[in-house]
């Protein structure tokens, strides 16, 4: 039997407003710029004003949203919310421009190059091969990764050579195409089925009458583990050499590509695009002045040219054809509108996010040593600015902040904090620092373990456990001791 009732629901639902604010607050200075162009070419109604001498003209950005009047035209809908004068109101400029409004070139470079797949097929087609061999050549190559290596196994190729391209082979085959034309192919090393096997292909195409190289060779053929746990004294016995020998077999190893494919292009165009600043942070004074790059604050308007048109099709009422222009005009004003809004609230909160930032890292914008960090996380900045932690996870991200000490991501100013000796609150990047000052001044002969870090940094006033240690390390990418150690 069927039952109707009434039940009561609280729910949350985004507005589309705060869906494209969430997104423009997130995006870096590139992207704002992409995306205002976007939104620009789509919405006639929406003006960007290019203004000269008009830095610093306002002191805040509420200053740059004064209305200063608006036109009264009578329609079915209310048009004054969309009229202004000609002075711009919903500017977006104010004292975000840097003094000397830096100009930074955005421009993309694009190059174009060779794949490694392309440089590889021209030589295969260039050897005396038979046919069905070099369909399998063919089907070698283009399973390399763009390091140039074979990762698959020989098994699955043969299965596959079978099935996609109706040839039946062998493993044995494969292999001995594999090693008599495809490693044959320059860049030396292409088609190793791992790191021992590449760096042995390249070797072997070196001179191997030169003392070093030979030894080289062996190593790499013989003693690989041995190298790559870097236990040298145990390779010095085997071979009954002098440490120079074995450092000058070292160099030549060294000079070795672990990537034959890491110098050709994966693509046939690239872009390459270097880091635009999104805030710019001066000291004055002892004073630490933040401000947006002036790219992330254009000045906006709604369209003169539209508000006349809307003018002239709300006069006619009786039109349904005008009816409709002028619903249609409507729409296009309540988005450039929306949008006029939504980067105002934009730069408001990139701004007074930043602001916050700044007062609580004083001291390092100031000095420039990372040792002078406190401690913050991003609720610390949430409560300052009253905005929700998430909202301040979007504002640094991607984001960078040109300083008198360079470029730095303001992300890096994040971090957690540790007690020390003293009860006091550090930072656990001011602990990386020291532990990577105590790691660059150690003997490489005898590098110190987690455990003599332990003891080092203790004395230091950091209590550490082992296991912080090691994790610390990883997160520097500093590898064990074992492996730092050199000849």
């Amino acid at each position: 039997m069927l039952k109707q009732h009434l039940q009561l629901k609280l729910g949350q639902k985004l507005a589309p407003q705060q869906i494209q604010l969430m997104k423009l607050i997130q995006l870096h200075t590139l992207e704002f710029e992409e995306e205002l162009e976007r939104e620009l070419e789509e919405n006639p109604a929406l003006e960007i004003v290019k203004e000269e001498g008009k830095e610093d003209e306002f002191s805040s950005l509420e200053d740059a949203y004064q209305d200063e009047g608006t036109e009264s035209i009578e329609t079915d809908f209310d048009v004054d919310q969309y009229l202004y004068d000609d002075e711009p109101s919903y500017k977006t400029a104010s004292s975000n421009y840097s003094p000397d409004d830096e100009e930074f070139d955005n421009e993309s470079l694009l190059t174009e190059g060779q794949s490694l797949y392309d440089y590889l097929m021209e030589q295969i087609h260039l050897i005396n091969i038979g046919d069905e061999d070099l369909k399998i050549a063919e089907y070698i190559i283009g399973n390399l990764d763009t390091d140039g290596y074979l990762r698959r196994e020989i098994k699955s190729l043969v299965d596959d050579l079978a099935f996609s391209q109706g040839v039946y082979t062998t493993k044995e085959r494969v292999e001995d195409i594999l090693e008599n034309y495809i490693q044959k192919l320059d860049p030396p090393g292409v088609g190793a089925r791992g790191l021992q096997e590449c760096l042995l292909l390249q070797i072997e195409k070196k001179v191997s009458s030169d003392k070093a190289v030979s030894l080289a060779a062996n190593i790499l053929r013989y003693q690989f583990d041995a190298l790559t746990n870097k236990h040298y004294n145990k390779i010095i016995q085997k071979y009954d050499i002098e440490e120079e020998d074995l450092k000058d077999a070292l160099e030549e190893i060294s000079k070795l590509s672990p990537k034959v494919g890491g110098n050709f292009d994966t693509q046939t165009i690239t872009i390459n695009q270097e880091i635009i600043p999104d805030f710019v942070i001066q000291v004055k004074d002892g004073q630490v002045i933040p401000m947006l790059n002036s790219k992330n604050a254009p000045t906006l308007r709604v369209s003169e040219e539209y508000k006349d048109i809307l003018t002239t099709y709300s006069h006619d009422k009786n039109s349904a054809e005008h009816k409709q222009a002028a619903l249609f005009i409507k729409q296009k004003l309540d988005a450039a509108k929306w949008y006029i809004d939504a980067i105002n609230q934009r730069q408001n909160t990139l701004l007074q996010t930043i602001t916050a930032i700044v007062k609580f890292q004083k001291d390092y914008f100031i000095t420039g040593d990372e040792k002078s960090l406190r401690p913050m996380i991003l609720k610390d900045i949430a409560d300052i600015t009253g905005f929700d932690i998430s909202t301040i996870s979007r504002v640094v991200k991607s984001k960078y902040a040109d300083t008198p000490n360079g470029i730095i991501y303001l992300k890096d100013l994040f971090s957690d904090s540790l007690t020390n000796d003293d009860g006091e609150e550090v930072s656990t990047k001011e602990i990386k620092t020291h532990l990577q000052e105590v790691i660059s001044k150690e003997n490489k002969r005898k590098p110190l373990t987690d455990d003599a870090l332990v003891v080092i940094l203790k004395q230091q006033g950091y209590n550490i456990a082992r296991r912080t240690i090691a994790k610390y390390r990883e997160q520097l990418n500093i590898p064990v001791a074992r492996l730092r150690k050199e000849l």
